[in-house]
């Protein structure tokens, strides 16, 4: 599989090279959050918040529907009144209890780990919201423990439906005020999306098409991506995943200031340089920042470091910076870039983004 800039301006090849359609599915993330946040409005959620605010959400999903939790707590923030962590394992960690609230995440539903998980919070007494595929195993195990379920149809893979996993989530968190999230929030954000998909159109010519331009700054190297906060670390932990699932590619990430005890000593090793002589061209590393607009003083500090001193040792450098103000926004903006530049990196290698043929082995493997 060779690299072939030239085939993100060819529009023939982008729709036959996507036949299962990832780029309409990265489209459709406006379309996502306004269906979603109307969907979780009309669930019945008051339990949620008439039984008084938990000692901690745990989050439960794999892959696709794990990011969800990632999303919440970046969303919460630092100063959020109670922990917010997520949990991609068939165990409940032993200190979840009764008082905690378990957010069960599966799109398909059907999610071994995730059930798990939900039936395990169930024994423990443990309030329950379920997110996921309407009929599904997990809808029968929330309606069970009579806890509130938001159902979710979304075709296709579900790294596409990142927003309509997410959104409920996010919902759900201001019904217990552990953060802010109005009607005006959620439309700005579908409105952001919106401009990122009409920009990142397959359409728009790469020069002026910032997907297709990142894929193509992308192509051919090990991409190093870090994030400048705890929110675009969850977005850098995507864009991997992503180039990952999509594109069928290496990806490491990483959050600033732990990277600079770490990872950039990358910038000393062997892909840190590209030999000129070389007969063919060899892979080297690239440095992605994800910068946030709220970063420690400490933290910027040592990303602008760090990035002289990748540019010190001829290491290429993208920086892509985070639009908007509120946390869900400024997600929104890393995660939807990401997401498209992940698509065209595939297109451009001759890959079709949506098969996950070695996840598919790889369960078809485990006897069940």
């Amino acid at each position: 599989m060779s690299w072939e800039p030239d085939r993100l301006d060819d529009q023939e090849w982008l729709t036959a090279g996507d036949p299962s359609g990832m780029l309409p599915a990265v489209a459709s993330s406006a379309a996502q959050v306004r269906a979603y946040h109307r969907a979780a409005a009309e669930t019945d959620l008051s339990s949620l918040a008439d039984d008084g605010r938990p000692r901690a959400v745990v989050v439960a999903g794999m892959g696709g529907s794990g990011i969800a939790g990632d999303i919440l707590g970046a969303v919460c923030g630092p100063g959020a009144p109670l922990p917010v962590t997520t949990v991609r394992s068939l165990r409940l960690p032993g200190w979840v209890g009764a008082t905690d609230l378990v957010i069960a995440v599966s799109c398909s539903g059907g999610t071994e780990e995730t059930l798990a998980v939900a039936m395990e919070a169930v024994r423990r007494g443990c309030r329950l919201l379920a997110v996921g595929a309407p009929g599904s195993q997990l809808e029968s195990v929330a309606r069970q423990a009579g806890a509130p379920f938001v159902p979710v149809t979304v075709g296709g893979q579900p790294r596409a439906a990142v927003w309509a996993l997410s959104v409920p989530l996010v919902v759900a968190a201001a019904r217990m005020r552990l953060t802010e999230a109005s009607d005006e929030l959620f439309e700005g954000v579908a409105v952001r999306l919106e401009d990122i998909a009409h920009r990142c159109r397959p359409a728009s010519e790469s020069f002026i098409n910032p997907g297709k331009s990142l894929a193509m700054e992308l192509a051919e190297t090990v991409p190093m991506i870090w994030g400048s906060s705890p929110l675009a670390a969850v977005a850098a932990y995507r864009w991997a995943c992503q180039l990952n699932e999509n594109a069928k590619y290496p990806a490491v990430w990483g959050e600033i200031p732990e990277a600079g005890h770490n990872q950039v000593m990358a910038l000393d090793g062997p892909l840190a340089t590209r030999d000129i002589f070389a007969d063919e061209s060899a892979r080297s590393l690239r440095l992605v920042v994800l910068r946030d607009t709220e970063e420690h003083p400490q933290v910027a500090r040592r990303r602008e470091v760090s990035v002289r001193l990748a540019e010190d040792r001829g290491v290429h450098v993208t920086q892509v910076s985070a639009e908007g103000t509120h946390p869900l926004e400024r997600l929104a903006s890393l995660i939807g870039l990401g997401d498209y530049a992940s698509t065209y990196l595939a297109l451009g290698y001759g890959i079709d983004p949506t098969p996950v043929g070695a996840i598919t082995e790889l369960k078809a493997r485990i006897p069940q």
